[in-house]
């Protein structure tokens, strides 16, 4: 539990200092650059959010494995926004990174695996995060 809110701690910390690159960034290169820095930030954020989410599901898949899927469906919607708001190939790479993690997940959980390693997807988000800038 202790190494989940760390690696969430890390994630959002690194998503104020993208958040704060991309607002200075944003004097130079203008208002629809930061919009769109922004728009990613706060979605690389939701998905750090569903990451954490999604480490607590596996600890307690046995309690209610539910969990599980409604944490892979959160992280696939905010890919999606991710995916319709920018044209940059290093978001959009860590965006394909991340869902191919997330269905790799989601096929060890439909072939009976109770407790998946998600490690490839917390490294995939953190990717996201760092490149999440304008």
């Amino acid at each position: 539990m202790a190494t989940s809110r760390r690696r969430r701690s890390r994630i959002a910390i690194a998503a104020a200092a993208i958040a704060a690159v991309g607002l200075t960034a944003g004097l130079t290169t203008g208002c629809d650059a930061v919009n769109k820095a922004l728009d990613c930030v706060q979605t690389a954020d939701a998905i750090a959010d569903s990451v954490t989410e999604l480490q607590q599901a596996v600890e307690s898949a046995a309690n209610d494995p539910t969990q599980l899927e409604e944490s892979l469906t959160s992280i696939d919607k905010n890919l999606d926004k991710i995916g319709d708001k920018t044209d940059n190939t290093d978001v959009n790479k860590a965006v394909d990174d991340l869902q191919q993690a997330v269905t790799n997940v989601r096929d060890a959980v439909k072939n009976g695996d109770e407790t998946p390693d998600i490690s490839p997807v917390t490294d995939a988000a953190g990717e996201l995060t760092k490149v999440c800038t304008p």
